[in-house]
């Protein structure tokens, strides 16, 4: 069957689940989502205008800011509606096919991972943490002295200050370092991310740690009290914590971008 008036937008596969989602939740171009099921198996789909999605435009769009930014929004709120009700495995984000018919292919295709992904993620949830180091005061120049000071004076304070700079960046990544010990093993598996650079993500401050921690969702209230109480132990530092998320860092990748488009093509291929 064709989606009528458009593509199927695919956000997650997941089991099939009993409880409905939110009355007034609606997806990527305002549509609400539906269920699709294939023998063990349920894509969560909605309708999506094929001379946004298709695979010519879509490549123009994906170089819009403002456009990815309102699908990622929209894509997010559907992965989150799921989480509160089931174990989501989420796609990439414009993960798109012809019809019905090249979704259920593709659960069959991966039929075997999804669901060995899916028991393992069962009952789990994400959560994030980041540490930042908090941008410090620009030194003051020193006051000046009844004399000036010697050249090798000059040395002795610019090494001090430098011995200084480095014992405490060693203490905070020492920190760091316990700090990813202890929420690893509250968990029952963790990812270290590369650190975000403070010039492109616009959050104040040197980050130190950005770690992803996968909990089972009955411990979560126990680990988020882990993390409160590391956040008076390292004066100068600052402890951000984001979730309950689906798991996206513990699933293998679903739908890369290359595979989006031979997907996109094979359906309309069908």
């Amino acid at each position: 069957m064709t989606a009528q008036g458009g593509l199927r937008y695919v956000y997650a596969v997941c089991r099939p689940f009993e409880a409905a989602l939110q009355a007034q939740l609606t997806g990527v171009g305002g549509t609400p989502p539906g269920l699709l099921r294939h023998r063990d198996l349920v894509a969560v789909v909605s309708t999506v205008p094929e001379q946004d999605f298709a695979e010519e435009p879509l490549r123009g769009h994906l170089e819009d800011l403002d456009w990815l930014a309102a699908t990622a929004r929209a894509h997010q709120g559907v992965i989150d509606a799921l989480t509160t009700v089931t174990t989501p495995l989420p796609l990439r984000l414009a993960t798109v096919f012809r019809d019905d018919s090249g979704v259920r292919t593709m659960m069959e295709a991966r039929e075997a991972d999804f669901l060995d992904t899916l028991d393992r993620l069962e009952g789990r949830v994400e959560w994030g943490v980041k540490l930042y180091a908090e941008p410090t005061e620009p030194e003051r120049a020193p006051e000046p002295a009844g004399r000036p000071a010697s050249g090798r004076d000059y040395l002795r304070q610019r090494r001090s200050r430098t011995r200084e700079h480095e014992e405490k960046w060693r203490a905070a990544e020492e920190f760091a370092h316990r700090l990813h010990e202890l929420l690893a093993s509250a968990a029952e598996d963790s990812r270290l991310h590369p650190p975000q650079n403070a010039s492109l993500s616009g959050v104040p401050g040197q980050n130190l740690l950005n770690a992803a921690y996968l909990v089972r969702r009955a411990d979560s209230e126990e680990f988020v009290e882990l993390v409160d109480r590391t956040k008076d132990e390292a004066p100068g530092m600052r402890v951000e914590l984001t979730g309950p998320w689906a798991a996206y860092s513990f699933t293998e990748p679903v739908g890369r971008p290359q595979e989006q488009e031979q997907e996109q093509e094979q359906g309309e291929a069908r």
